[in-house]
């Protein structure tokens, strides 16, 4: 198995972490986003997004797009769970994990800061209040909707794909100092899986970065 992924990137910090609490370890390929690795024809032929992550599995089926790959990673190798038993469960989770997958991160990802700044000429602090302003929308119906269900975590008492999306998301909302004081129920979930091997394992600060 090997994963293509960028430290940085909250789609393939998402693998990671699924990856590290299903005891997986692929081989690993960086791709500097910043450099332009993604758009490489030999990248490419794998994704034609020329997003981050890929995973390319031991037979050589390639997958993309984190939540994808995190249902594959589910079926294939369903110990620990990161879905509920019960299907009312699964729908939860699976909404709170769209919520910020789909929701919220796609419109502060790396790309359409880049465009904000240079092919339609806003500056870093613009770049800045867009992000806060989205991060701002979507955080507390994310609290809300979580309030209800959470335990240790989103979900009950385990992580669960929501808290594989949460914690990339708030690291991100973190480095733009968006402010998170309103949002108790989120932060006791980073915080509790945070302190697991393999969420901090897959933190960005703990990925190697080539010269």
């Amino acid at each position: 198995m090997k994963l293509y992924d960028y430290f940085r990137s909250s789609a393939a910090y998402r693998v990671r972490i699924a990856l590290n609490l299903k005891g997986l370890a692929p081989e690993r390929a960086f791709v500097h986003l910043r450099r332009g690795a993604q758009r490489h024809d030999d990248y490419l032929t794998l994704n034609a997004q020329g997003l981050v992550p890929t995973l390319v599995a031991d037979n050589g089926d390639v997958m993309t797009q984190s939540l994808a790959i995190i249902e594959w990673l589910e079926e294939t190798s369903p110990q620990p769970p990161l879905l509920p038993a019960d299907a009312a469960g699964r729908a939860r989770v699976r909404s709170l994990a769209l919520a910020i997958a789909c929701d919220i991160h796609p419109l502060n990802n790396l790309r359409v800061l880049k465009y904000l700044k240079g092919e339609l000429g806003h500056s870093q602090e613009d770049a800045d209040r867009w992000y806060a302003h989205w991060i701002s929308e979507g955080l507390p119906a994310l609290e809300a909707m979580a309030k209800a269900g959470a335990g240790q975590f989103l979900f009950g008492d385990e992580p669960t794909i929501a808290d594989v999306c949460l914690v990339p998301q708030l690291f991100n909302a973190r480095r733009f100092d968006v402010p998170l004081d309103d949002y108790p129920t989120l932060l006791r979930a980073d915080a509790n899986a945070n302190a697991l091997d393999a969420f901090a394992a897959a933190h960005p600060d703990r990925q190697a970065v080539p010269a």
